[in-house]
């Protein structure tokens, strides 16, 4: 398997533009996970982040929180990876 291709600057741009969200706790892991990894972000977890911003903010919340787990279309590898790097505390 071949590691994906780190995402261009426009394309980082378009994604924290479609990351936020209208609840305050959502932003503040979104925020804290584009300052901890933006300049690595790489293609498959942009698409694992796409994944997750198409929740509602408090299925989203449940999910950063680990309240649950992802399951049906979310029980995949980078929307896995994504969630992993959300949670890691501050």
């Amino acid at each position: 398997m071949h590691a994906a291709a780190l995402i261009d600057e426009r394309a980082l741009s378009k994604l924290r533009w479609r990351c936020r969200r209208g609840l305050l706790e959502n932003d503040l892991f979104i925020e804290r996970f584009f300052l901890r990894h933006a300049a690595t972000l790489n293609e498959d977890q942009a698409q694992g982040l796409l994944a997750l911003m198409d929740l509602s903010d408090n299925d989203l919340l449940d999910l950063l929180l680990a309240r649950r787990e992802p399951a049906g279309e979310l029980e995949r590898d980078d929307v896995m990876q994504v969630l992993r790097m959300l949670r890691v505390p501050a």
